[in-house]
């Protein structure tokens, strides 16, 4: 039996014409995919636009260097240095430029001033002995540069310093060999260098300029919500109302966990290192502590790790008796509270005092399942085997949710937050307002009145700890 005829293939004219042919249809769904993205970038970010069109006034300016004709009289060719040095270190925030201008001209200062050394050094040897003598001080501080780069401090701050230190020595020393005018040519590269870094801060710092701080302020409170947001979600998805069911969590809640988890940390230390170049700005004074906002984003880490842990245990089958389950439903609720609380906290600079009933009645919740855990009381059906690594990836987050308020703390101490009655001083009404949230918070959560009525009692060390708050 014959099967069916498969068509014939188009000759081999046929076919590059047809190829021909889809250019200019291929051309056009190219040109408009890339149209389709560059909108996409701009409306994510429309910062990123405004930078290009900086950058691009800012080469316009300094090209003049090079275009009129009395300027070009006094630097000639070197004016292109200006030129370079716009295009490399004109970065998208305040501070990477400040970093770059200051790595650049420090390191072209230094290099041209030990590159004119070395060459009158070479000429008071002898002139046979001059181009030996170079290569080996080019030798000498290309190996010492190229190593001081692996330094870790070096690495983050001052390693585009290092490399211009290498060109400019090589350049300078080694043109010093044919030209006699070297010390023109030092000079030439450093005053146009110093010409471009200078437009390149006027315009970054005057005209919508992007702060490398105030990112890494924004970006670590963000973290510190989107923790809050997946504990208040993980509440809803996880516990009824009656505390005896459980349902599976969506994947959708942990893509900020891994977001936070894989990202977060180059992120933060490349804004931090670069937030330190920048000078005092709006809420942000002189020195200010961004150090700290690195130590918050570990421990925000640490907590998304122990949460995605629980995530996992969650979406398993899961039983456990009531008490332990609306023991962990008051320390999932309390601790996305205080999360969202500490998170608003850093982002409007405010003390975060209104964390505090939140915290407290985490460190009952914790102390309840403690309790439960100590008496061997399990319910029918109950695996202990399932219940333990739960309860204790529980207890594990209640301890970095404390351990990031401690952090939030320092933080407000050390950059002076305000109060929310618009002082540094915490007042009367501040207080009492404190210790009326407690009151109702106490008041909301039923599920810790279940379980005391289960036969947990609170410690008096915990209503001492209230009290106080």
């Amino acid at each position: 039996m014959m099967g069916p005829e498969e068509p014939e293939k188009p000759s081999i004219p046929i076919r590059g014409w047809l190829w021909f042919r889809d250019i200019p249809s291929k051309l056009l769904a190219k040109l408009h995919e890339v149209a389709r993205q560059a909108i996409k970038v701009a409306k994510d970010d429309p910062r990123r636009l405004i930078h290009s069109l900086k950058v691009g006034l800012t080469v316009t300016l300094v090209s003049l260097l090079y275009y009129l004709r009395p300027l070009y009289n006094n630097f000639g060719a070197s004016a292109m240095w200006a030129v370079m040095t716009v295009v490399v270190v004109f970065e998208f925030s305040v501070g990477g430029t400040i970093g770059k201008c200051l790595n650049r001209g420090l390191a072209t200062l230094a290099a041209a001033a030990l590159a004119i050394g070395a060459h009158h050094l070479a000429i008071l040897i002898g002139k046979k002995c001059e181009p030996y003598l170079i290569g080996v001080f080019v030798f000498i501080q290309a190996v010492a540069m190229t190593f001081v780069r692996f330094f870790p401090k070096v690495k983050a701050k001052y390693d585009y310093g290092m490399l211009i230190f290498v060109m400019t020595f090589s350049l300078v020393s080694i043109s010093g060999l044919r030209m006699n005018e070297v010390l023109e040519l030092a000079q030439a590269r450093l005053v146009t260098i110093l010409i471009g870094a200078s437009t390149c801060l006027a315009v970054c710092i005057l005209i919508c300029p992007v702060w490398a701080g105030e990112d890494l302020h924004r970006y670590v409170a963000q973290n510190i919500s989107q923790l809050g947001n997946f504990l208040e979600g993980h509440t809803d998805q996880c516990f009824k109302t009656s505390c005896d069911a459980w349902i599976e969590i969506t994947k959708p809640s942990v893509v900020n966990l891994n977001s936070i988890l894989v990202d977060s940390k180059g992120r933060e230390e490349t804004l931090a290192n670069l937030a330190g170049w920048e000078p005092g700005h709006g809420q942000f004074m002189y020195r200010h502590p961004w150090k700290q906002y690195l130590k918050i984003g570990n421990l925000t880490r640490q907590c998304a790790c122990r949460l995605e842990a629980i995530n996992g245990c969650f979406n398993s089958n899961f039983q456990a008796p009531p008490e332990i389950q609306c023991t962990i439903e008051v320390a999932f609720s309390e601790s996305g509270k205080a999360l969202k609380e500490l998170a608003w906290a850093v982002e409007t600079m405010t003390k975060p005092s209104s964390a505090n009933p939140h915290i407290a009645n985490l460190k009952i919740a914790s102390r309840n399942l403690k309790s439960i855990l100590k008496s061997g009381v399990w319910g029918e059906g109950s695996d202990i085997l399932q219940i333990i690594p739960v309860a204790a990836a529980m207890i594990d987050t209640v301890s970095s949710v404390e351990q990031i308020c401690v952090a939030v703390n320092e933080l407000s101490f050390m950059a002076k937050f305000k109060s929310r009655n618009g002082s540094g001083v915490e007042g009367e009404s501040e207080i009492g307002h404190d210790k009326s949230c407690i009151e109702i918070g106490m008041a909301e959560i039923p599920s810790l009145s279940v379980a005391i009525d289960g036969g947990i009692e609170i410690s008096a060390e915990a209503e001492e700890q209230i009290l106080m708050v």
